[in-house]
């Protein structure tokens, strides 16, 4: 006979231990006071810097503004000591959070979350685990992560692969791909790291690309004392800037238009942002109209395409390696991605000109009846991103309505934390919220959620939910100033188009984080008109 299981009875339930976790257990527990407990499949803290140790796992955040802005101390006694910041010193530095604020005794590890349901009687949510505890609680506050639900390609024949088989997003600690044979499916951001991290001690690797990819140099690289202690000294000013900003990168965004200088002047200003190093940089600190343009678009793009040919030795590889559409995928920087092409145990598959055509026992075949024999296949292939990780648990709203029907036509939300029909839950990186930096816009969406429980808590018994109305127009703001861009235009994970068969919808606000805090700042000063209470829902007609 199976054990029933324990119950507790708790104010909030957090699920995820990731950067949004941590700090809405802070708010809430040492804070608020509420007896809060934080939940995660992961058997340690860190979140997507948990699964990703992956060789050459590194922020795309400059360090300096990649990290809790809310407590000064704390921001004094963690100086990062690099321009990017790696993945190993990013977990360190969460680990070191939640021991500060005295967490790490109310989370509970390796325990994921399989269902949860809402009561309308009783406004409270019952949520079981893998882990033989049920939990009810008035407030649930969802971390899934971002990008968590990993994506694994379906090719025929992945069962009889005799290696080893890894995603990136769950890279095994005593993983060793010294002197193997390599195989990396994918060239993201992901693929783009782990290949130029892996080529030099790997015995051969072969990059199975799928899409060819702009990327810059990300120019990481030891801080000076001088700008350690200027990023100290000017720690009000610096995240004034972040909080009035777009990306909230931590530099100022142009609001020059490429075609309003020389060409020489634009090839200088293209070089110096090269040199300097930085994705985001490149794309928004050069000129404000790359993203928006499309010719614009086509002048960085061919800045790119000559340094791929400068840097590629072999032309064939310089040809597959060279993108031809859109400059408008998540912009992406590396640490000698192209020059990696030019070792001798380095070989690509242009996956467009030459297929998978089954995995068998020893490694790839492809459709010209090449086999490539691989020790580690290592899949980069990204993640079912924003709402993958919501779609795989049963969440169940007003009336017994799954999560999964409720998008049955796209993730949705209102401001990226709330929506119709599922009271009292809340979602930190939501569908629809903010594309920035992810720090800053998490401090945001939690430091809000924390004033709608309090808000809410002030009433025994009380629930709030997104109005109809208010969700349906806030997608359409979101696909308003999408359609402003050019990202629409690419085939990218920020719409859902790298899983097959799933509806490409928009799933981020794009009108920066500047706006998107005075909205969300808005709704909470007027009394959260955007939303419906019980005593809405339940008052006569």
């Amino acid at each position: 006979m199976n054990e029933p299981d324990q119950i507790r009875h708790i104010d909030a339930l957090v699920v995820g231990a990731g950067f949004g976790g941590i700090y809405m257990m802070h708010k809430l527990r040492n804070e608020q006071g509420l007896d809060a407990v934080a939940i995660d499949k992961a058997s340690g803290v860190g979140g997507t810097w948990f699964w990703n140790k992956y060789p050459g796992a590194l922020s795309d955040s400059e360090s300096f503004v990649y990290q809790y802005s809310f407590d000064r101390d704390l921001y004094a006694d963690n100086p990062w000591k690099t321009k990017y910041v790696r993945q190993p010193e990013i977990l360190a530095y969460l680990n070191g959070v939640v021991d500060r604020y005295a967490l790490r005794d109310h989370i509970q590890l390796g325990t994921a979350m399989t269902d949860a349901s809402f009561d309308e009687v009783s406004g409270r949510w019952t949520v079981h685990t893998d882990r033989g505890v049920t939990f009810t609680s008035r407030f649930l506050v969802n971390g899934l992560g971002l990008l968590s639900a990993t994506n694994i390609p379906n090719f025929p024949g992945m069962e009889k692969f005799e290696g080893q088989l890894v995603h990136t997003g769950a890279w095994p600690e005593d993983l060793d791909v010294t002197g193997k044979r390599v195989g990396v499916i994918g060239n993201g951001s992901t693929g783009n790291q782990v290949i130029t991290a892996t080529a030099p001690i790997a015995g051969h690797l072969t990059s199975f690309q799928r899409t060819p990819q702009y990327s810059v140099p990300a120019g990481n690289r030891e801080l000076t004392a001088e700008e350690l202690q200027a990023q100290q000294d000017n720690f009000e000013e610096n995240w004034n800037q972040v909080w009035n900003s777009s990306l909230a990168m931590g530099f100022v965004e142009s609001e020059a238009e490429v075609f309003s200088v020389s060409a020489d002047d634009r090839e200088r200003v293209f070089q110096e942002a090269w040199d300097e190093g930085g994705g985001f940089a490149f794309m928004f600190k050069t000129f404000g109209d790359i993203a928006t343009n499309a010719e614009a678009n086509e002048e960085a793009a061919k800045f790119i395409r000559r340094k791929i040919s400068e840097i590629v030795k072999d032309p064939e590889t310089a040809r597959k390696l060279t993108p031809t559409d859109l400059y408008a995928r998540r912009p992406l920087c590396d640490s000698g991605f192209y020059e990696t092409f030019n070792r001798p145990n380095v070989s690509m598959v242009n996956l467009t000109e030459t297929p998978i055509s089954e995995v068998t026992a020893q490694g790839i075949l492809t459709e010209d009846g090449t086999l490539h024999e691989i020790d580690i296949l290592i899949c980069a292939t990204g993640f079912d991103a924003v709402d993958g990780n919501y779609r795989r648990v049963n969440i169940q709203g007003l009336g017994g309505e799954r999560l999964t029907d409720h998008w049955n036509e796209g993730p949705s939300s209102y401001l990226g934390v709330a929506t119709t029909g599922f009271p009292n839950m809340f979602m930190i990186l939501g569908p629809n919220g903010p594309f920035t930096n992810l720090p800053p816009s998490i401090e945001t969406q939690v430091e809000w959620i924390s004033d709608a429980i309090a808000h809410v808590n002030k009433t025994d018994g009380a629930w709030m939910h997104v109005k109809p109305e208010t969700e349906t127009e806030w997608t359409e703001i979101c696909s308003d100033i999408a359609d402003q861009t050019l990202f629409p235009k690419a085939a990218s994970w920020i719409f859902g188009a790298n899983i097959p068969g799933k509806k490409r919808t928009v799933m981020f606000y794009l009108g920066g984080l500047k706006e998107f805090r005075s909205i969300v700042d808005a709704e909470a000063s007027s009394g959260y008109p955007g939303f419906l209470t019980n005593a809405d829902v339940l008052k006569p007609a």
